[in-house]
């Protein structure tokens, strides 16, 4: 099972969420580290390559974009309430930097 590692303030940010959001989102976080896919997603191609959106319909809307391709973790690039039918530019600018930053890492 792959560790989860979380980038920028993407675990401070998912800490924040409600308890039940956080459940939600922890168990489709755990399905990803099992190798399997989550529930409910779809692949993010304006993020990155390999980069996924996990949604979440519990009080609301909240989404957890990661990345599973690299064989060291699944990592969290960004989590956020989604309050509208698309995804703010601000929030795919941000995954996207950070998996810019992820990929000089994971080198």
């Amino acid at each position: 099972m792959k560790p989860l590692k979380f980038i920028g303030s993407s675990e401070d940010d998912l800490s924040a969420f409600p308890r039940e959001v956080k459940q939600a989102a922890g168990f489709q976080l755990f399905r990803v580290q099992a190798g399997l896919m989550p529930a409910d997603w779809k692949p993010m191609l304006n993020v990155g390559a390999g980069a996924y959106e996990i949604r979440v319909h519990v009080l609301g809307e909240w989404r957890v974009i990661y990345v599973a391709k690299f064989a060291d973790a699944v990592y969290v690039l960004h989590v956020f309430q989604k309050k509208t039918q698309q995804t703010r530019k601000e929030d795919i600018e941000l995954a996207n930097t950070r998996y810019k930053q992820l990929k000089e890492i994971a080198k």
